[in-house]
């Protein structure tokens, strides 16, 4: 979430109002992310989030904003898309495809206790579950395909002890995506990018509970434990040294199969997942410092972080214990 393209208050309000949520009184932009221009809406009927989308296509649009709406459908607690009168849930502004949704209530733990992150495992779980009947289906646009394309446009920036290490890894991943286990993993809509900065958790009420996941605008049709890999990396990292606190994610991992049980091909390749993960958001961090665009808000993040941590998953491969009877 950036700014990319400004919006006019009285444009924002227009939106607002044609979708029935009222007069704009606040219009603010969001200064976190990258992808995308945000800026937090109220009105007297609530507190919203106005998306402009800057790189993906009104083709591919519906795919997010429904998913998002069948899991609030379901109960979980992600920002909810507003409609039209038609039912339209993609609308436009300041020429760029646009959505707004509700406003989660509460803020980030940007540095998680265990009992925080089971929350989170447990709620990911759910998710899956709740996708699993989920109509659309479409690629995670920054899946594998992604990665094959992308490391030859970052290794021109790279060191060759760096370049060698970006494509000995797209090569593994690659064989183990082709492999028969590989092939086997189960598949369907996930997440792709649910760091600590895309959940939310509010102690309002004495006790501090999660109240919502959002973000969904990387979300695709991909292996279930790549989803699980992601959480993993951030949730359960040490961010200094990239390591893995295997306290952490002995509880997270646990209380995600409480809710949907991992098979034991999951379990197995969880180790080579988890270095799958930390390719793609090195890759990606490496391609926005390199490669950025223009944004009145935007902060590229350093990529040295994700190469600390796929090191340190490449030397020190962690596996889930066995599940609890």
């Amino acid at each position: 979430m950036a700014v990319y393209t400004e919006v006019g208050f009285d444009e924002a309000d227009a939106l607002l109002q044609r979708l029935g949520l009222g007069a704009l009184t606040e219009l603010r932009g969001i200064r976190s992310g990258i992808e995308n221009t945000n800026y937090y809406a109220a009105t007297a009927k609530g507190q919203w989030v106005l998306t402009l989308f800057e790189r993906l296509t009104p083709e591919q649009l519906p795919y997010y904003l429904a998913l998002m709406q069948h899991l609030a459908q379901r109960g979980i607690p992600v920002p909810a898309p507003q409609a039209d009168v038609s039912g339209a849930l993609l609308h436009a502004i300041a020429g760029k495809p646009a959505a707004v949704v509700t406003r989660l209530p509460g803020s980030h733990r940007l540095a998680p206790t265990a009992e925080q992150g089971r929350q989170v495992g447990a709620m990911l779980a759910r998710m899956h579950l709740a996708a699993a009947d989920f109509g659309l289906d479409q690629p995670h646009l920054r899946g594998l395909d992604w990665w094959i394309a992308t490391v030859p446009t970052v290794l021109p920036f790279v060191t060759a002890d760096q370049a060698d290490l970006l494509s000995s890894e797209l090569e593994f991943q690659r064989q183990l995506a082709a492999s028969p286990a590989g092939r086997s993993l189960p598949r369907g809509a996930i997440h792709a990018d649910l760091f600590r900065d895309n959940v939310m958790f509010d102690a309002t009420a004495g006790e501090d509970r999660l109240c919502g996941f959002f973000d969904f605008y990387f979300a695709g049709t991909d292996t279930l434990l790549f989803d699980l890999a992601v959480c993993l990396n951030d949730w359960c990292c040490d961010l200094d040294s990239g390591r893995l606190d295997e306290a952490r994610a002995s509880a997270f991992v646990a209380a995600y199969d409480g809710e949907r049980h991992l098979g034991g091909t999951e379990r197995r390749l969880l180790p080579a997942l988890l270095r799958a993960a930390a390719l793609r958001f090195w890759l990606s961090r490496l391609w926005d410092w390199h490669l950025p665009r223009d944004a009145a808000l935007l902060q590229p993040k350093d990529p040295s972080h994700f190469e600390r941590v796929l090191r340190e998953r490449i030397a020190n491969p962690w596996h889930p214990g066995a599940p609890a009877d």
